[in-house]
């Protein structure tokens, strides 16, 4: 059995959630042994895993389907994380939706993050056996560590007792950036971070605006990997998720293996693996969020880092590829 991954862009979506899901699929293929190629040209496989939507993507399900390969097609996008995002995204919505249709129906089978996304795309009635897999975790990548964490605060200056919030994404409404920078603006005396890319965002103008100015206690690096990054999500007191919608977040993920506080907007996607006060805290509404904010800085509610973990460690790369190995597996029997 081999593999064809394929990811259109690669160096382009590097930075972005279906950049790290690429090199969580290498990673978990790796760890169980399964023969895979990134060649765009093979014709040396027996499955095509697809987890990208545009042109060069829909050339190569096309010419899976003459050569009569199989085709898993990995659902990362759906119409309802599209919309809130970029200049313009509610106004393509409604044909980006008919785009995915189109594409995932090329798959034998298709593979989502959750099961909240495999209900979504089942009220489109995709014809497709859909799976729900997570895009896993690296654990390894994201232990505590010391050193990392002197790297983050020493880059930001942060004084050994100034509390510091966190969060990573897009530039993005359906983010959450701009009640990240309301709740920020209610609780002065505590630092906000949010890393993200802010070339590759194309923000809407209110998001533009906040970008522009933010509030005082709001940092804004751009996009950082290695030691800063990996330092500030355990380093952080809180990792704020105020997120509209995901098919996943990975990010979330990367919190949670951290070991760190997180506090996410109670939202469906997590439905079924985050619960309220037992792994993580969830809010509905800026008032909500300022309140568990100083809750957990002041502990004044339980610590829940431990449960968060183990949440990630259950969806540790070893385990997705037997997963997949799994869907793979079936997708030949057909």
């Amino acid at each position: 059995m081999k593999i064809k991954l394929y990811f259109e862009n690669e160096n382009a979506i590097a930075k972005s959630g279906i950049g790290r899901a690429m090199k969580h699929q290498e990673e978990a293929l790796r760890l169980n042994n399964i023969e895979y190629t990134k060649d765009s040209s093979s014709k040396d496989y027996d499955i095509l895993h697809i987890n990208t939507v545009w042109y060069n993507s829909w050339r190569q399900a096309r010419k899976a389907k003459r050569l009569k390969k199989k085709i898993v097609f990995h659902a990362h996008s759906t119409e309802e994380d599209f919309k809130n995002s970029f200049m313009f995204s509610n106004l393509l919505a409604p044909l980006y939706k008919k785009w995915l249709i189109h594409m995932y129906n090329f798959g034998d089978v298709i593979v989502t993050p959750t099961p909240y996304s495999k209900r979504v795309l089942e009220s489109y009635h995709i014809q497709r056996e859909i799976y729900p897999i997570s895009n896993g975790i690296n654990l390894n990548n994201f232990k505590k560590d010391a050193a990392k964490e002197k790297v983050f605060r020493e880059y930001f200056q942060l004084a050994p007792q100034q509390k510091v919030i966190i969060c990573v994404g897009w530039f993005f409404e359906r983010k959450g950036f701009d009640t990240f920078c309301e709740v920020a603006e209610q609780l002065p005396e505590y630092t906000f971070i949010w890393f993200g890319d802010k070339l590759m965002s194309a923000p809407t103008n209110n998001i533009r605006k906040l970008m522009m100015n933010p509030p005082k206690n709001v940092i804004l690096p751009g996009y950082i990997s290695g030691d800063v990054i990996k330092g500030a999500y355990s380093n952080a007191d809180v990792f704020f998720f105020p997120s509209r919608e995901e098919t996943e977040g990975i990010v979330v993920l990367e919190a949670l293996a951290s070991e760190t506080n997180v506090l996410v907007r109670d939202i469906p996607v997590f439905d079924g693996w985050l619960v309220d006060k037992e792994n993580c805290y969830m809010g509905k509404n800026n008032e909500q969020f300022i309140t568990l904010i100083r809750q957990i800085i002041n502990k004044e509610v339980p610590e829940l880092k431990e449960a968060g973990y183990e949440v990630a460690r259950k969806r540790s790369l070893q385990y997705i590829g037997e997963d997949l190995r799994k869907v793979y597996e079936s997708v030949l029997k057909r």
